[in-house]
């Protein structure tokens, strides 16, 4: 008798990949979702980035996949973005309690930055220039929000500001959910869950001061 080659007959694909390319996609489904982003991704989610037989410095992580490298480089700019955003905060906010909570928004987010770009230039050529393929500059509203920020009338400083940096500290936490489950770097992934906790709570005082 013929074997049986229907896709039935075959064996059932482990269901770690299949998880694993769902959350990639999710997370790939939260990049295009952004405002600005209206092209594919040009970084492969599934392989690891550099090769086994690529030279890695000491103490990189050797896991870090296209989809870790993507996710860095887009924390980068949406850093970039917050610490701009919080430096015209401190030149236009009045309230006591704001000024203190952007302050501490800096300094965390002055540090995670380091550490970010720390990481991508470990990460090697391979997993950097697919990350680069990816025009991040679009994937927020802050240059609006910073436009509504710089013209708020005074009166209107504190409030703009607080709807501003919420708005794009929602957008963080969002992301950083997708690459906890999409990520295959475990330090990518616990840094993208200490982002998560971080910015929900800034969410939440934020919506307390407003």
């Amino acid at each position: 008798m013929a074997a049986d080659l229907s896709p039935r007959s075959r064996a059932a694909e482990p269901a770690g990949p299949r998880l694993r390319r769902a959350s990639a996609a999710t997370l790939l489904g939260v990049v295009l979702a952004l405002p600005g982003c209206g092209g594919p991704p040009a970084a492969d989610p599934s392989p690891p980035v550099p090769s086994a037989t690529a030279s890695i410095p000491a103490g990189a992580d050797a896991t870090t996949s296209g989809i870790d490298a993507l996710f860095l480089a887009m924390m980068v700019a949406h850093t970039e973005q917050t610490l701009e955003i919080v430096g015209v905060g401190l030149d236009r906010a009045t309230d006591p309690r704001i000024r203190t909570l952007i302050a501490a928004v800096r300094a965390t987010e002055t540090d995670e930055l380091a550490t970010m770009r720390g990481w991508l230039s470990e990460a090697g050529p391979s997993a950097a220039a697919a990350a680069a393929r990816h025009d991040h500059s679009g994937h927020s509203d802050a240059a609006a929000g910073l436009a509504r920020l710089r013209a708020a009338a005074p009166a209107d400083a504190d409030r703009v500001l607080l709807d501003v940096l919420g708005r794009h500290q929602r957008t963080a936490a969002d992301l950083a959910r997708a690459q906890v489950a999409a990520g295959t770097s475990e330090r990518v992934r616990d840094l993208a869950r200490r982002i998560d906790r971080s910015r929900t709570a800034e969410v939440e005082l934020m919506a307390g001061l407003g």
